[in-house]
């Protein structure tokens, strides 16, 4: 009876950590996205570091600033947490806040429907609509969205503005996050015909390169667009958290101010009145 009684007891003994064991592992199941964030006391987001003014490094300093890049920043502050980036091309990015490898992809994304049902979306910062560059000494054959048929579109595969581009027959020409010089000069020398994009992003474009062969076509204006942070659509408490914070951001001027320090002056947080062709896309 003694050794069974302390077979039994050794048996009870080593079935207490363990039991324990499962109890914390069940915890950790259990955490959210938001409460692991608050944990680790970082936020991950996901941005290109190429795309001026949104995204991109500074030529004194190397140092990644941007529109959304600050935004972000001081988002982060807010929540109390640490910020890292990790740079990569767009196409990228939406896998990788499926996977976990980053919580918030900050790259002056369109809002879509299509993207609705697969991500959430924080509120919107900006609003803005697209417009097409062309060669400035022939407007590269384009009077209006219907002669992008044919045409060479350079741009990256998965953005609403190549939707529009294939929507309209234009030929894709790919880019894996290139810079906007490269871009840009493939315009100008014709190597491309057209470039599809967000008018605040390409009235900057141009005044950064004015030696280039290029201008925005005087009569496309084309779907009026909402810009916000995209997350994994199961992260309702991240979500949440970011809209509490950005809206206090929009109310107190912060966004405002921000705004006005990368697009020259322009308030991009408030709707443009602009009469634009509404584009659907498949």
């Amino acid at each position: 009876m003694k050794r069974t009684t302390k077979g039994l007891a050794a048996t009870l003994f080593l079935a207490v950590p363990l039991a324990a064991c499962g109890d914390d592992s069940t915890n950790q199941a259990d955490q959210t996205r938001w409460e692991e964030i608050q944990e680790e006391g970082t936020l991950t987001v996901g941005t290109a570091g190429t795309l001026y003014p949104a995204s991109f490094r500074e030529e004194e300093s190397d140092m990644l600033t941007g529109f959304d890049v600050e935004l972000m920043k001081e988002i982060a502050k807010r929540l109390d947490l640490e910020i890292e980036f990790k740079e990569m091309a767009f196409d990228n990015m939406l896998t990788s806040v499926q996977n976990g490898q980053i919580d918030v992809a900050a790259n002056d994304i369109s809002v879509t429907e299509d993207r609705k049902e697969k991500f959430a979306f924080s509120k919107p910062y900006k609003y803005t609509y697209g417009t097409a560059i062309v060669r400035k000494s022939d407007l590269s054959g384009i009077e209006s969205l219907e002669d992008l048929k044919g045409k060479k579109a350079a741009g990256e595969a998965t953005t609403v503005f190549m939707d529009v581009a294939r929507q309209y027959g234009a030929e894709e020409v790919i880019y894996d996050n290139a810079t906007n010089d490269q871009y840009l000069r493939d315009v100008s020398t014709g190597r491309t015909d057209v470039i599809l994009n967000d008018y605040y992003l390409q009235t900057l474009a141009l005044a950064f390169f004015p030696e280039f062969d290029i201008t925005i076509h005087p009569d496309i204006a084309y779907n009026p667009q909402e810009v916000a942070f995209l997350m994994d659509n199961e992260n309702d408490e991240l979500q949440e958290n970011i809209d509490r914070v950005l809206e206090e951001m929009l109310e107190d001027g912060t966004v405002k101010e921000l705004s006005e320090q990368f697009y020259n002056g322009a308030d991009v947080s408030v709707e443009p009145d602009v009469d634009a062709t509404i584009v659907e896309t498949k």
